[in-house]
């Protein structure tokens, strides 16, 4: 076949015979050039030779080559481009953390990828990988969870005071402002703080408040209190139970004239406000003013 250029220079020269003109007409830039020759014709000056000039310019453009068509594969590359972008976003989604919260006044139990029971409590987090989770049964606590661990491989709550690894199955562990406390009901649980390990079997207690241990009594019940909706105390922080009052009732506190450090013996239920306040004012002889979300307590 005919290159392009010499069939173009015999088109300008009117010498194409029936079958090279059927092949110019075919040329891909045909209208093009039928075109460019015209808009010369009309401005051409007496000693213009067109046909020279045309075949002069078309013969010095360095054209660059054609790319085939692939009007076929337009369909199939956006059909990989959505495959791309949902595989994209189902591995993106499947490597994020799980993240579960509860807010003031709720609780909520969550089933682990490996059958492990957490019940959190109010306003607590909890944070797992489950792609990872065969390889790293880690969860990261901020509030208070009871655990039921499934067997297996090491299980670690991970926490900003400390860490407990699971050699046993039950456990509570409760992470506040300085307050840093981990029992167990059942098996065994290592809790390491400040880079020391302190092993606990079923009773045994491990307790952090404002960077001091404290010494508990062996614990009696065999599940958290706050799981059948009371909190219980024992020689804590009057503070500490003024904090969680809040967090059952979504309510603020005032103290005036009230030692906020002097311990406190007993506890409060989380389904009766007036009930819980007295439960909590009156073993102390103190007296309290409601209005709304605002609880103003007085001392002597």
């Amino acid at each position: 076949m005919m290159n392009r250029e010499k069939l173009i220079s015999k088109w300008l020269d009117n010498n194409l015979n029936d079958q090279e003109l059927q092949a110019f007409k075919a040329l891909e830039d045909h209208d093009d050039l039928v075109r460019l020759n015209t808009h010369l014709q009309r401005f051409k000056a007496d000693d213009y030779e067109v046909s020279e000039e045309l075949h002069h310019i078309l013969t010095n453009i360095r054209r660059e080559p054609q790319k085939p068509r692939m009007h076929w594969l337009k369909p199939i590359m956006r059909v990989a481009a959505v495959l791309a972008i949902c595989f994209s976003l189902y591995y993106y989604t499947t490597t994020l953390d799980t993240t579960i919260s509860t807010d003031i006044a709720e609780k909520s139990m969550v089933e682990l990828p490996d059958a492990s029971h957490v019940t959190l409590n109010a306003k607590s987090t909890l944070v797992f990988n489950k792609k990872n989770w065969k390889k790293v049964r880690d969860v990261e606590l901020k509030g208070e969870a009871f655990f039921k661990v499934s067997k297996g491989s090491s299980f670690n709550v991970l926490t900003a005071s400390g860490s407990v690894t699971v050699y046993g199955t039950q456990f509570n562990v409760k992470q506040r402002n300085n307050y840093f406390e981990v029992i167990c009901y059942e098996g065994l649980v290592g809790v390491t703080y400040k880079s020391h390990e302190t092993k606990l079997r079923p009773g045994d207690s491990f307790l952090i408040i404002d960077g001091e241990i404290i010494a508990k009594e062996k614990e009696n019940l065999t599940t958290p209190s706050w799981l059948n909706n009371e909190s219980l105390f024992n020689s804590i922080p009057y503070k500490v139970v003024i904090a969680e009052f809040e967090r059952q009732y979504h309510v603020d506190f005032t103290l005036l004239g009230v030692d906020s450090t002097q311990l406190f013996t007993g506890g409060f239920s989380h389904d009766n406000i007036d009930v819980a306040l007295q439960s909590i004012t009156l073993p102390l002889h103190l007296t309290y003013s409601k209005e709304n979300n605002s609880i103003i307590l007085r001392g002597d």
